[in-house]
């Protein structure tokens, strides 16, 4: 069967059929946001680079001990080209994974992911609740305090930023920018 290049509904779908978790479906739209953000800086393919963010924990909440290995099979199943498949693996390189982010794409995602959730939770101890109201100095402050979003690896992020040849608050900005897209979407658009 011919593989086709999947849009941004049958990967959000997808999505939807192995995670239900609301926190964990937020995450996903977080690193899509961020990855539409990075790829109309570097005037990439916004469309390609949101669909694989979509998807990039897709069997998380399955198999949490055995991430980025089910995802594989799950995306052939489904006709995904083998770019998107390994960019989606590619994500969990050093973790859950041995395939190493070569293409901006790839850096993109491993730089990010663990990011989002730093910025995020950041905006959840603001009085406000929302991402708009972060700053580069705030997610700085916090990252130091190490037992503050203790689950977020800060080590990857520094890689990250180093595979993109980016400096760290550069990579923070731009992140908090491309979760600022989304605010709503991903629950940090404020008190309503």
């Amino acid at each position: 069967m011919q593989q086709k290049v999947p849009n941004r509904q049958e990967a959000f779908e997808l999505l939807c059929q192995y995670t239900k978790s609301k926190s964990l479906k937020q995450h996903a739209l977080a690193v899509e946001g961020v990855m539409r953000y990075f790829a109309n800086k570097y005037g990439e393919d916004v469309e390609k680079w949101g669909v694989i963010g979509l998807i990039h924990d897709l069997d998380y909440e399955q198999y949490p001990q055995e991430h980025c290995q089910h995802t594989p099979n799950i995306l052939k199943e489904h006709n995904w080209p083998q770019e998107y498949i390994r960019a989606v693996i590619s994500h969990g390189f050093g973790v859950c994974s041995d395939v190493e982010p070569i293409t901006k794409l790839e850096k993109t995602l491993y730089a990010i992911d663990e990011l989002t959730g730093l910025v995020a939770t950041t905006a959840l101890v603001r009085p406000s609740k929302n991402v708009n109201d972060v700053k580069v100095k705030s997610v700085k402050k916090k990252w130091k305090d190490k037992r503050f979003a203790a689950g977020v690896d800060r080590s990857i992020i520094e890689n990250g930023a180093k595979m993109l040849e980016v400096e760290l608050p550069s990579l923070i900005e731009d992140t908090i920018k491309g979760m600022q897209q989304v605010a709503a979407q991903i629950g940090l658009a404020g008190q309503s």
